[in-house]
Formats: structure tokens, C-alpha cells, sequence
């Protein structure tokens, strides 16, 4: 059904809700009328919105390629349930654009996404290495309020750590390293030794009397055992 079909159906929808809401005599059911009229309308100014921009494309074909530039999306959060992980974007007027302009690519170990003419820009995102396997048929994208939602189907119902390999080597890379044989003494003496070159004067003057009182205690208990 194009835009046009989806105007004139919404505007019948209107018409009516109208009639029926002018012979009710109810208050709840004019409440949920007048609640459907509401989305009925909010639905159809989309509709329209998307019409004159529909129409100014075909009047002028070259403005498709008009959008100034393309800018990277780098925000977006992510979640999953047992079956996708989810990748939540967030453009302002997204769900004003027709369809068509929001492109979302799959393979198996990643995924791209292309909104075009979104405010003058298109917006560009390109998720590579996928931490695990994707069945690159049953993923798609949503479009809702200022948002697209980009759905990706696991082949293994699998919990993801993290979204690409690449943030997995990234972490364990960040990871500190434990030697089980090492003396856990040593690894404080390292900590302090960097604390302490790294430290401003304050800083290194609190080590050294905190060093200090520490030996002082030291040397005192080993004179109580001599005596």
C-alpha cells in the first residue's frame, strides 16, 4: 500500500471515529474514541510529512544527493534477550523519513545501517566483528519514535559479554594479570612504587611517613623479641 492509500484509509478511519463519537452517549466510550481519534491523527500527520517529502524528491530527482554530508553514528546502546541483540540508535525525526530511506545490511558477523536525508545529513553506522554469529535472514530493523532498532538474530541462544570481538580483546587486554606463584606482597610494593612516582609532593611526603612509621614499628616489635 503506498503513502497515498495510507492517507486516504486514515482519513476514512477519522471520519469515522467522528461519526461514531457524535452518536455515543457514554463517557468511557467517547474517552476511547476521542484516544483513537488522537492516534488516528498522529499517524496521519507522519503520513503527510512523508507525502511533501515524497513529492519534492520526485520533483527535484537530484535531491536525494543533496544531503550535505554523512556523518558516523558513534552512540548507541545495546541489550539482548534470549533469541537477538538489540542495538538501540537514537536520531531525531527518524520515524518521519519514509522507510525505504533507513538501509539495514547483515552478514553474519556484522551489520551496517545508512539513514538517508535525515536533516539534511545522512547518518552512516557499521558494526564489524560481531562477537558471535548472526542468521543474517531473520534480523531486521524497527523504526519507532526517533529511534532505529536493529535486531539481530543469534544462531545459538548464547549470552554476548560484549557486543564485537574487538571489545572482548580490548577488555581482556585491560585485564591485570595475576601470577598465582608471585608474593602477593610484591604486587602492593608495585602499586605503592607507582602511586609514589606518580604522586605529587603531598602525596610522596604521606609515603615516606607512612613508610616510615612503618619500619619504626617494625624495628620496635623485633627489639621486644630480643628481649
Amino acid at each position: 500500500m503506498d503513502l497515498t492509500e495510507q492517507i486516504n484509509q486514515l482519513e476514512a478511519d477519522l471520519l469515522e471515529l467522528g461519526s461514531l463519537l457524535e452518536k455515543s452517549e457514554r463517557k468511557r466510550v467517547q474517552d476511547l474514541l476521542k484516544q483513537e481519534q488522537k492516534k488516528v491523527e498522529k499517524e496521519l500527520s507522519v503520513k503527510q510529512q512523508q507525502k511533501e517529502q515524497q513529492a519534492k524528491r520526485q520533483a527535484d530527482p537530484s535531491a536525494a544527493s543533496k544531503a550535505a554530508y554523512t556523518v558516523k553514528i558513534t552512540n548507541y546502546a545495546w541489550d539482548q534477550s534470549e533469541k537477538f541483540v538489540k542495538i538501540y540508535l537514537t536520531l531525531k525525526d527518524v520515524h518521519k523519513i519514509p522507510t525505504e530511506n533507513v538501509e539495514v545490511n547483515f552478514t553474519e558477523r556484522s551489520f551496517s545501517v545508512l539513514v538517508k536525508d535525515l536533516d539534511g545529513k545522512n547518518h552512516q553506522m557499521t558494526i564489524l566483528n560481531l562477537l558471535y554469529p548472526i542468521e543474517e535472514k531473520d534480523s531486521f530493523k524497527k523504526l519507532k519514535t526517533d529511534m532505529v532498532l536493529v535486531m539481530c538474530k543469534k544462531q545459538t541462544s548464547k549470552k554476548w559479554d560484549c557486543l564485537t570481538t574487538v571489545e572482548k580483546q580490548s577488555k581482556e587486554k585491560d585485564k591485570p594479570s595475576v601470577d598465582e606463584k608471585s608474593d602477593p606482597s610484591d604486587g602492593l610494593m608495585s602499586m605503592l612504587k607507582k602511586i609514589y612516582e606518580d604522586g605529587d609532593d603531598e602525596m610522596k611526603r604521606t609515603i615516606n611517613k607512612a613508610w616510615s612509621e612503618s619500619q619504626e614499628k617494625k624495628i620496635r616489635g623485633e627489639d621486644m623479641m630480643d628481649v
